[in-house]
């Protein structure tokens, strides 16, 4: 079936479920993760096919990306079920205004509509999506990337199982077949059939939508996320945020990918941070840290000198960029000018060198003493996320229900004109 044709169809499905009550819609839910479930061998044969296409042409953090296993299933199938638990979005009042004349002004959230989303080599991205669109009263069309699309089909086969169970039509829930680049284009460009662009990605595939989407897009995922490390921080409670926030799962958009670090406390904090996450992880046989640092900070410790680039790259690996800086407004400054306005963090024990540090970081979340690797949707009380927008509008952080619904006036009266 062609692009054009998937979006003709989603349209039209689009009108039921602008119909369907929240009970209903989450007994469709429910029917969708029960058969995510029951067709669990079928999704791994397929992603077994995707990971040894795979092998050798992608980096061993990108294939732990692609990877199904079991329990990853049951974890996207419980995230859907999670999502059937949450408040509908859709139909709530937000504003509700009288006029002199008697006439009644109401502002309510409604879908979206055909929401299409653009995404890489993440299997999981298909039921979050999914499970998020329908219960914010959209239909989805998805354009995984070539290397998971055998999963992402597969996946896709057994959401729509459960939503033919229910008597609701498939086509509610898409994947575009063609592979090629052109599709992607067709999403971009689908004015009049697709009403919200998603893309979640690497830093190419957001660009490239910003750039080219004559349709309404929203810009997600790019994470240069920061650590600074105040003079008046925990030493230890900063190692145990920074070997979370950069080793749990390097290959997120949450992960760390820069290390800010006080000029007072470098020469106590930099030997503690190698030695945590380089010669105590080569001891227990894991994945070294590659520390890239500036000249500072090559000065206390053994590393990789950081190139020009080092500093403005979201590694996505077991990578780190080091950098010593006068203090926190230095360290404001270079996130200002360097971060991606996703996730950035401070650790300190001075509350005013925090709340500094807060008012001046104008990213879409800011931690003061935690990880930046909870910029997620289930973490945030979201169920699953779309998403993490970085812009300011229409949504800011992880995007869950109701970042994905838009609104519209119904005034109601009896007999007034202007």
């Amino acid at each position: 079936m062609t692009t054009q044709e998937i979006l003709r169809k989603a349209r039209a499905a689009k009108t039921v479920l602008l119909r369907l009550d929240t009970q209903k819609k989450n007994a469709m839910l429910t029917a969708m993760a029960d058969s995510l479930v029951d067709h669990t061998a079928d999704i791994l044969a397929a992603n077994a096919i995707d990971m040894d296409s795979a092998k050798g042409t992608i980096s061993e953090v990108m294939l732990d990306r692609l990877m199904l296993n079991e329990s990853r299933i049951l974890a996207m199938a419980e995230g859907i079920r999670q999502v059937a638990q949450l408040p509908d979005p859709v139909g709530k009042s937000l504003r509700r205004v009288e006029r002199p004349n008697g006439m009644v002004i109401e502002r309510v959230s409604v879908p979206m509509g055909v929401i299409a989303i653009i995404y890489e080599s993440r299997p999981n991205v298909t039921s979050d999506a999914a499970a998020l669109a329908l219960k914010s009263g959209s239909a989805c069309v998805l354009r995984s990337g070539k290397e998971a699309w055998n999963s992402c089909n597969a996946i896709v086969q057994a959401l729509r199982e459960g939503i033919t169970s229910m008597g609701l039509p498939e086509a509610v829930v898409s994947l575009v077949e063609d592979r090629s680049r052109a599709s992607a284009q067709e999403l971009m460009t689908a004015n009049g059939l697709v009403d919200l662009l998603i893309p979640r990605g690497g830093a190419g595939l957001i660009r490239a939508c910003v750039e080219n989407a004559t349709v309404p897009c929203i810009q997600t995922g790019t994470g240069i996320c920061h650590v600074y490390v105040d003079q008046a921080a925990d030493l230890e409670k900063a190692l145990k945020i920074i070997e979370n926030a950069k080793t749990s799962r390097p290959s997120v958009c949450n992960a760390e990918e820069v290390c800010l670090v006080h000029e007072d406390i470098a020469y106590a904090f930099l030997p503690m941070l190698k030695k945590r996450l380089v010669d105590q992880r080569i001891a227990a046989g894991l994945s070294p840290v590659e520390l890239r640092l500036d000249p500072v900070a090559a000065a206390f410790i053994e590393g990789t000198p950081a190139g020009v680039q080092d500093f403005d790259t979201e590694f996505l690996d077991y990578i780190l960029a080091v950098k010593v800086v006068h203090g926190v407004a230095e360290a404001a400054g270079h996130i200002a000018e360097h971060s991606t306005g996703h996730s950035d963090a401070i650790v300190t024990e001075d509350a005013a060198t925090a709340e500094y540090f807060v008012s001046c970081v104008d990213s879409a979340a800011v931690y003061v003493n935690v990880s930046t690797r909870f910029t997620d949707g289930g973490e945030f009380g979201l169920g699953c996320e779309m998403g993490i927008s970085t812009q300011k509008l229409h949504a800011r952080g992880p995007m869950g229900l109701e970042e994905l619904c838009s609104y519209k006036y119904v005034i109601r009266g009896d007999g007034q004109i202007r």
